[in-house]
């Protein structure tokens, strides 16, 4: 009788080793690891059942600074960010909407992204500038009046 009952139930040894598992995807406050390496950034409206959608970013800071974006706009300054030295003293917005919010926080954190993606900062406008001066192979070439 005493080997049924503990057979039903998995040792407890097992149970802690599934939950640390990933210990380091849990970096900042409100973010994510999508499976496939993006990192995913949502906050759960005050007094609600619903979440705002914040974005998808390719690193964790700038998932990270899209949250705290969205949640000092929803809890004010007290708010417990990951960043707390990146707020700006930017006046709350008059429209507290769930789309204001995700709009100011998809800002930042695409910002933040373009910044961490590019090398330094300074790589990203240099991508960018080789981009626009690729010519058009589709369009015939315009002669050149000297």
């Amino acid at each position: 009788m005493e080997s049924g009952c503990c057979a039903s139930s998995p040792p407890t040894s097992e149970i802690p080793k599934r939950k640390q598992q990933h210990p380091s995807e849990k970096l900042y406050r409100g973010i994510r690891m999508r499976k496939w390496g993006k990192w995913v950034a949502e906050i759960r409206e005050p007094n609600k059942r619903t979440r705002i959608w914040l974005g998808s970013y390719s690193s964790p800071i700038a998932a990270a600074r899209a949250y705290d974006t969205a949640l000092f706009y929803l809890r004010g300054p007290t708010a417990r960010l990951n960043f707390p030295e990146y707020v700006l003293n930017d006046a709350r917005p008059m429209d507290l909407s769930a789309a204001a919010i995700r709009k100011k926080a998809t800002e930042v954190g695409t910002m933040v992204d373009a910044l961490h993606s590019g090398s330094g900062g300074g790589g990203a406008r240099t991508t960018s500038s080789r981009v626009v001066h690729k010519p058009d192979l589709n369009e015939y070439p315009i002669p050149e009046d000297d």
